[in-house]
């Protein structure tokens, strides 16, 4: 089963009502529930895909631990939503939470993150996808290291977005 990571923005009143009704969070996903709350309907949203795990695995130095507010693709927040733990998870972290990590993402420098990168480490370490050191993925034209960089240049983006407009964020994985 492919691990996809969404992140999206959105109200303190919709945050609160994935909570109340967390039968909700797939209709809410797929644009066909915003609670009432017009100004909801305005999100921002980032799919990146399987950069996930690569992601946390650079920001954090870990799989699965680290420091909050640079841990949140794996941690943190609060969770929502009726998903069974082997299928995914979602998260929503409120205002200064959102706030508290743009801040932090904006002192990560990109030279940081290109020197945490191994390829072999990443593998040991069974980061998601798992295909760190094949050599097919090398053929692509794709570099793994420039590709987690652009995703990550594009998360900065995005949460400083969504902590200017003072919202809040939902992390899905699944």
């Amino acid at each position: 089963m492919e691990m996809l990571c969404t992140l999206r923005s959105t109200t303190e009143s919709q945050r609160q009502a994935l909570h109340k009704t967390p039968e909700a969070l797939e209709p809410f996903l797929e644009d066909e529930e915003d609670f009432g709350d017009a100004k909801g309907a305005a999100f921002l949203e980032l799919d990146i895909g399987e950069a996930w795990h690569g992601l946390q695995y650079l920001l954090t130095g870990t799989a699965w631990e680290g420091a909050p507010p640079l841990d949140f693709l794996v941690r943190g927040g609060e969770d929502v939503g009726d998903i069974p733990s082997d299928e995914g998870t979602a998260r929503v972290f409120d205002t200064a939470s959102v706030k508290a990590l743009a801040e932090a993402l904006k002192k990560v420098s990109v030279e940081d993150l290109r020197k945490r990168f191994d390829p072999a480490k990443l593998q040991a370490e069974d980061i998601y996808p798992g295909t760190w050191d094949e050599e097919e993925e090398l053929e692509e034209d794709v570099d793994p290291l420039e590709e987690l960089l652009s995703y990550f240049e594009e998360l900065q983006k995005f949460m400083a977005a969504v902590a200017k407009r003072g919202l809040c964020l939902l992390v899905h994985i699944g």
